[in-house]
């Protein structure tokens, strides 16, 4: 999750990254069904079922090419949002949130038909779900997004199972 100011010198170490790992990575990208069923069977969760959170990730996608070429043609989003519980594997998120996010609720939420996801409150919950989800081969032409997901497999010491896997 990005959370820091970008300037030309993370540019470049985006770049540097996406140069040695794009050539190793294979697509993988599950499916929002398959994201869903990720968040909701790890992590203990609260339904979310207001408009203006649907609303938010709707835009959000819709408002975005990148995003919105991901839909599914004549698809309109379908958006599935939870407030993370601070009981059993949701209260590690809540004792490692960032400062920034702080003694805020946890939310988490997964758009069916792209795969899209958004998560405010904890950048572990959505390193997590970066690492889980994987790429599409639109997504390993885009050097930021190849940077991110290497970093949030990292994070999770996943990096060699992930390029072991494209290994003959």
């Amino acid at each position: 999750m990005l959370t820091r100011k970008v300037t030309p010198e993370l540019v470049s170490k985006w770049k540097e990254t996406a140069k040695t790992y794009r050539p190793l990575l294979q697509p993988n990208k599950k499916t929002g069904l398959e994201i869903l069923a990720y968040l909701t069977g790890k992590y203990p969760v609260r339904e979310l079922t207001t408009d203006s959170l649907r609303d938010v990730v709707e835009d959000n996608i819709l408002s975005n090419e990148c995003h919105a070429r991901k839909m599914p043609a004549g698809k309109t989003p379908e958006v599935s949002g939870f407030i993370i519980k601070n009981t059993g594997t949701g209260k590690h998120l809540y004792e490692t949130q960032d400062e920034m996010f702080r003694g805020r609720a946890i939310i988490g939420t997964v758009e069916i038909h792209s795969g899209y996801f958004m998560v405010e409150g904890s950048s572990l919950l959505w390193d997590d779900l970066c690492a889980f989800r994987g790429v599409d081969e639109d997504d390993l032409k885009n050097y930021y997004v190849v940077a991110e997901y290497v970093g949030c497999l990292k994070r999770f010491d996943l990096l060699e199972s992930v390029l072991a896997e494209k290994a003959p």
